[in-house]
């Protein structure tokens, strides 16, 4: 008799157990449907991370550095002093230019004044100018000049045009030397601000190539500043593949910080390619606050027109199911569960995975399925 029991209640929980699986399975599952996609073929290659615009700050004079703004890695923001490089020797140049300037003033001062005095009170016309010919000076100007005019020996009034215009010429030459003197006082003022390098933006020290006290020389690189807050990836793609790729396409793009996949933006493309290695440098843009830094790997995956385009389905990952070396899902096949096993490829996306094999597409799954469900078949 207690056996009799035992079997009794054994089958009656299995009929409870069949008769929750089916009423689970006439809709009380949450499902999705496997998607679908148009994929073709695509290649990684490998790239660097660099900051989205960098300068290299080189010495304009030469001297001994006196100053730096930081180490690497020390913000600056734009318009700051980021290197000085001692001035003294300008600074006495300027003097002695300014010092030119002041006579130069001097002497044009001195011109204006003798083209103003032959303008109004001509020396032709001085009675202390002429020494006469034995007779007063004013006899001299009243009949030697007006006789040697009238007998044609000379000529009065060209020759007090011609002190004029020599008196004018003197103003010219004042002008141009006091014009001269200032623009080597800009030039040296020129070379006094490039004593001081401002930094061109908000940015980065990268790397310092001197320290204070070294001895630098006219292009020599001092320092290299970067603005970094947002990033790019320089990657040299192979003909075949640039192809594909045009300015504001997006691509998958993973860093060596993390593994997770983000996406890059194409940027530039340049025109010509590399004739040795037959690639084409290609930049593209990263999302601002993506982790990581300049120099840094990077593989970046982009479209190889090559392959034939395929279509590739996807599953949720919550669907999926792992009993043995392969996982599988549920899918609902006239209002009963049915258990597929798949191969499954890449993440597709934050919450799918591609399908290989097992699933066309447009099948419906369930999400999340109890350990208790089993398939409608079995």
């Amino acid at each position: 008799m207690p056996g009799f029991v035992r079997i009794a209640a054994l089958a009656y929980g299995a009929i409870l157990l069949s008769g929750g699986a089916m009423a689970q399975a006439s809709g009380e599952f949450e499902t999705a449907i496997v998607s679908t996609s148009q994929i073709g073929g695509s290649a990684t290659i490998g790239g660097t991370v660099i900051p989205f615009k960098e300068v290299t700050i080189s010495a304009q004079i030469p001297g001994a550095v006196t100053s730096m703004a930081g180490v690497e890695g020390q913000r600056v923001s734009e318009g700051d002093i980021l290197v000085t490089v001692d001035d003294a020797d300008i600074v006495a140049q300027r003097n002695a230019a300014l010092a030119q300037v002041y006579q130069a003033q001097a002497m044009l001062q001195n011109a204006q004044m003798q083209y103003t005095r032959e303008l109004y009170a001509p020396r032709q016309n001085s009675l202390s100018g002429f020494p006469g010919m034995g007779v007063p000076s004013m006899f001299d100007q009243f009949f030697t000049r007006g006789f040697s005019d009238a007998i044609g020996q000379g000529n009065s009034a060209l020759e007090r045009q011609a002190d004029l215009f020599a008196q004018n010429s003197g103003v010219d030459q004042a002008q141009s030397g006091l014009m001269q003197a200032q623009a080597m006082v800009e030039a040296l003022d020129v070379r006094l601000r490039d004593a001081s390098l401002l930094a061109p933006f908000d940015g980065v020290i990268v790397q310092r190539m001197v320290e204070v006290g070294d001895t630098v020389q006219p292009g020599m690189p001092m320092m290299r500043f970067a603005y970094t807050d947002y990033l790019r990836i320089e990657a040299d793609v192979p003909v075949r593949l640039a192809a594909g790729l045009g300015e504001g396409a997006i691509v998958e793009a993973r860093l060596d910080i993390g593994g997770e996949p983000v996406e890059a933006r194409v940027a530039q493309i340049f025109p010509i390619a590399d004739p040795v290695r037959h690639t084409v440098k290609v930049k593209f843009d990263l999302p601002f606050g993506t982790a990581g830094g300049p120099g840094m790997y990077v593989e970046v995956t982009v479209p190889d027109l090559s392959v034939a385009v395929q279509t590739q389905a996807a599953v949720p990952t919550s669907a999926l199911m792992w009993r043995g070396s392969l996982p599988s899902v549920f899918v609902l096949e006239n209002g009963s569960p049915s258990l597929r096993v798949l191969r499954v490829g890449y993440p597709v996306g934050p919450d799918r995975v591609s399908v290989v094999s097992g699933l066309a597409g447009g099948e419906t799954v369930i999400l999340n399925p109890p350990a208790t469900l089993v398939s409608g078949g079995d």
